[in-house]
């Protein structure tokens, strides 16, 4: 037989209503991610209620995920602050991505003032981290919506929760239906990733970049640049 090769296939035949439609004015190199870190913050966030004009919504975390759930609060009409432990993301945050407010996780001081100001967070951030802060945020009935995967349990008092009926959820990926929706809404908005495209002998080093964060907001492999299977080593064919 001949070699797979997955995501990285020139061709691929896939039954129809597993297909989504991608609008023809997003350029597909940034619109790539969207089935990934842009459906990871759409769904939850249209789930909670999260697409209601002036709703206030804070983003832990301004990487692939955070940047996403930064444009969609935008382009709802959200108020959208967001919270970041490095201070010098502030600038990006308000000027690039349109956010209303910034908050520095590390300035108790700041942290204290904005104290329950929002109606929902989405947790984008994949660290370990005190969570109390971040529930102080929360106004009565607020909502904290966990996307992040951190390596270590969450751990999180009762009494963050308890007192003024605030709640933690967690949210995964979308279905089809919802992708689609959120592609329509996209190309309505003109709204895509913020990307790095790469070629694919540069993998090794993106992925070195990516464990230091050293990148805004995905890579993307430009698939051109990808070695069809007649122009492979031989070795690699056997693999």
């Amino acid at each position: 037989g001949t070699p797979t090769y997955g995501g990285y296939s020139l061709d691929i035949v896939v039954k129809d209503h597993f297909v989504l439609r991608m609008p023809s004015n997003l350029p597909l190199d940034a619109a790539a991610p969207l089935l990934c870190a842009g459906i990871t913050t759409w769904s939850p966030m249209r789930f909670y209620g999260m697409d209601k004009p002036g709703t206030k919504v804070g983003v832990v975390g301004l990487g692939g995920l955070g940047h996403m759930a930064v444009k969609f609060g935008v382009a709802f009409g959200c108020e959208v602050t967001v919270i970041s432990s490095s201070a010098s993301k502030e600038k990006e945050a308000i000027e690039v991505l349109g956010a209303h407010k910034f908050l520095c996780s590390k300035d108790p001081e700041a942290m204290k003032a904005a104290s329950e100001s929002l109606d929902f967070i989405v947790d984008t951030a994949s660290v370990k981290k005190d969570m109390a802060p971040y529930f102080g945020l929360l106004k009565i009935d607020g909502t904290l919506v966990v996307v992040g995967i951190a390596p270590e349990p969450l751990e999180i008092h009762a009494f963050s929760l308890i007192p003024r009926r605030k709640k933690i959820a967690g949210s995964l990926i979308g279905g089809i239906k919802e992708t689609q929706e959120m592609l329509d809404f996209c190309g309505d908005k003109n709204i895509a990733c913020t990307i790095e495209k790469i070629p694919m002998d540069y993998v090794n080093t993106a992925f070195e970049r990516m464990t230091k964060s050293d990148v805004k907001y995905r890579f993307v492999i430009d698939c051109v640049t990808i070695p069809t299977a007649d122009k492979m080593p031989e070795d690699a064919r056997k693999h």
